[in-house]
């Protein structure tokens, strides 16, 4: 259950030829994406387990939607690419969305480090903590 925006980049990513290419995609998804005000980079909504700096900030709304920033470039684009698998969706079926066989559609369960796929895990961790707050009706502050 992917968001038409995830279903383009899995076709995007099915027509590149090779991983530096995706790689390179990934990379210019974070470009695209709006910088975050500095004002949301505060420890609350600083993502815990990735290795470099991370934030997510939820946007309040019917559907679930969200900011990111990183200071990792591909980290940045790994936060695209959860903003288009999520974004637009209701919280209950973002708790319904399986990350990692989404994620596997586009090959990154193979070509990420450790350490990065540590860190798509601790996002995907914050977006369902986040999303399963909505869905109590609990606003998730922002510190």
């Amino acid at each position: 259950m992917a968001t038409a925006a995830f279903e383009e980049l899995v076709e995007t990513f099915a027509f590149l030829d090779d991983w530096e290419d995706r790689y390179r995609h990934v990379i210019d998804l974070g470009r695209a994406m709006p910088p975050l005000d500095d004002s949301f980079k505060v420890a609350a909504l600083k993502v815990d387990g990735c290795a470099s700096q991370v934030w997510l900030r939820p946007l309040p709304g019917p559907v679930f939607d969200f900011q990111g920033e990183s200071d990792a470039m591909i980290v940045r684009g790994l936060i695209a690419v959860l903003h288009a698998l999520y974004s637009g969706l209701p919280p209950d079926q973002v708790l319904q969305v399986s990350a990692p066989a989404e994620l596997a559609r586009l090959g990154l369960d193979a070509h990420l480090s450790a350490q990065r796929s540590n860190g798509v895990r601790a996002m995907v961790a914050r977006i369902r903590e986040v999303a399963q707050a909505d869905q109590a009706g609990v606003t998730v502050t922002e510190g």
